[in-house]
């Protein structure tokens, strides 16, 4: 039954990270507190594989497509990496319970970013865009001459520290973040802003995973396969749905189911730090 529930559970992660570029990953340690009876810190560990392998594959896909810009990816993914071993050290060193307390409040800050994010326009990043710099111009270059596009510069910083810091500390991928922040910080199109997204991820779950090398957690390794082999299933039916159906429509179906499961967490760890 627990296989079962890793199976199903594993499919519609994959599906939002296909479709979408994030906010599945989410639910992931949520799935394997209270459907599998992992701990949670444990479970913040075994996130960091699933949605890390899951996001590769997606990240195959959209690339396949042209929507991933390799180079801006890896440097957003480098810079988060401090942030991600820092989030790591601090998700070992807190309570299980001080743990999903947070991750509850995260969820239902996630559920109101996606909603928002559907009123921005699909193309660019929404009004105020129409002098932006073209996506593909350099933030910074030494050729011919020194230019340096310092406030993009300091949105993308920002915005790769604390999506590795979240990344680390929470198990999650961080799609919602990182995202906006590539449409808004570097004006790609929002295809291109899931596609990349993808490979910042996986960069970061790679970071986080390697900070918690022999942490000593045990992990139900069997669960981790199946609900990995799950999720990546699903991230390539998220990448052929993107395709299809507009993704304003399922981010509020999904948006919904967030907010549920993240009232679900805080009900049962707030209690116990209350008492």
């Amino acid at each position: 039954m627990v296989l079962i529930v890793a199976i199903l559970a594993g499919a519609l992660i994959g599906l939002s990270l296909g479709a979408l570029g994030g906010g599945g990953s989410i639910l992931t340690v949520p799935a394997l507190v209270y459907l599998v009876g992992m701990d949670p810190r444990a479970a913040t560990t075994g996130s960091l594989i699933i949605v890390g392998v899951t996001a590769v594959v997606g990240m195959l896909a959209h690339h396949r497509d042209g929507h991933v810009r390799m180079s801006k990816g890896v440097v957003f993914g480098l810079v988060g990496a401090v942030g991600a071993v820092a989030g790591s050290r601090l998700s070992l060193a807190v309570p299980p319970d001080v743990l999903l307390a947070g991750f509850s409040v995260l969820m239902l800050a996630v559920a109101a970013i996606m909603l928002a994010r559907r009123r921005v326009p699909a193309g660019r990043g929404g009004p105020g865009m129409a002098e932006a710099v073209p996506f593909d111009v350099p933030i910074v270059s030494f050729t011919p001459r020194f230019v340096c596009a310092c406030p993009r510069a300091a949105k993308v910083v920002v915005a790769a520290l604390a999506l590795g810091l979240m990344t680390g500390f929470f198990g999650v991928g961080g799609g919602f973040l990182v995202v906006p922040a590539l449409v808004l910080a570097l004006d790609f199109p929002m295809p291109v802003a899931v596609g990349t997204s993808l490979l910042v991820i996986a960069l970061n779950s790679a970071t986080s995973l390697v900070a918690r090398a022999g942490s000593g957690l045990e992990i139900d390794w069997s669960v981790i396969a199946v609900f990995t082999g799950a999720a990546v299933i699903g991230s390539l039916l998220g990448a052929r749905i993107a395709r299809r159906v507009r993704p304003q429509s399922l981010q509020i179906a999904f948006a919904g189911l967030i907010v549920a499961v993240g009232l679900y967490t805080a009900a049962r760890s707030l209690p116990v730090l209350l008492s």
